[in-house]
């Protein structure tokens, strides 16, 4: 075999190398969170930094949940398949981030008011003021516990001492944190600020584009899954054709 002919092997083992993945994810989350950071000039730096990273967990969220069905559509990008491990993993890190900047710079480590509590200074005691916002906070804690979860148990070791089945049903319910994370951001985008005596906040350009991220995802896991549903339909009528034509010779 000449070099030539290694060369492409090469590269490849490169390309699918764990350390190169999770290089390239912090490479590509960095230029993304920075992205973030500098299209919110007109904000404090506490929430600029708190979105780009809130953001960019999201976006990578959707590139993880879009990798199965669009390598179902397009065989040839079956090749992306092994980053999607990276990719949940540096979604996962980057929203840890997101929540320590909330924990530090919004609520100032005082617990309560991440469920919407405030201390009274007349009664001396915490009251609900804010229900809207305790709802959005834990589904967005349901989501990180649950994401820490599939990252710790993304790799093989996890794998082995899980068994197959166990480990794989466990990583292909990612679809609940996906669920988990739309919510949460939905609700922040949408909902949060409607109240009228809260004062409102700077646009949030992000919007829309969630909602086209949203769309493009869940098209293409509804073509990717009408796509298998059809071809498991045509080789079920070619095995039952088969059969017919067997029994009748």
């Amino acid at each position: 075999m000449t070099n030539k002919q290694r060369e492409p092997g090469r590269l490849r083992r490169i390309l699918n190398a764990t350390w190169f993945r999770h290089l390239g994810g912090v490479v590509i989350a960095a230029a993304v969170m920075y992205a973030f950071y500098e299209a919110r000039s007109e904000w404090s730096p506490m929430h600029r930094w708190n979105r780009a990273f809130g953001d960019s967990s999201l976006v990578f969220i959707a590139l993880a949940m879009a990798v199965g069905p669009v390598s179902r559509l397009w065989p040839r990008a079956t090749v992306l398949l092994p980053w999607r491990r990276e990719i949940g993993i540096w979604a996962i890190v980057a929203g840890g981030v997101h929540t320590a900047i909330i924990l530090d710079g919004w609520v100032e480590w005082e617990i309560p008011r991440l469920f919407g509590f405030l201390l009274h200074p007349g009664l001396g005691s915490y009251v609900m003021v804010e229900k809207g916002f305790a709802f959005g906070n834990v589904i967005g804690i349901a989501a990180l516990l649950y994401g820490l979860g599939l990252a710790v148990t993304s790799n093989d070791l996890s794998q082995r001492v899980m068994g197959l089945p166990v480990w794989k049903f466990f990583q292909q319910s990612a679809y609940i944190l996906w669920s988990l994370v739309v919510m949460h951001t939905a609700y922040f985008l949408f909902i949060h600020f409607l109240d009228f005596h809260r004062q409102t906040p700077e646009p949030n350009f992000i919007k829309w584009p969630f909602v086209v991220l949203v769309g493009v995802v869940l098209a293409l896991q509804t073509a990717a899954t009408l796509r298998t549903w059809k071809l498991r339909r045509r080789r079920s009528g070619r095995l039952d054709g088969g059969g017919a034509g067997m029994e009748a010779a």
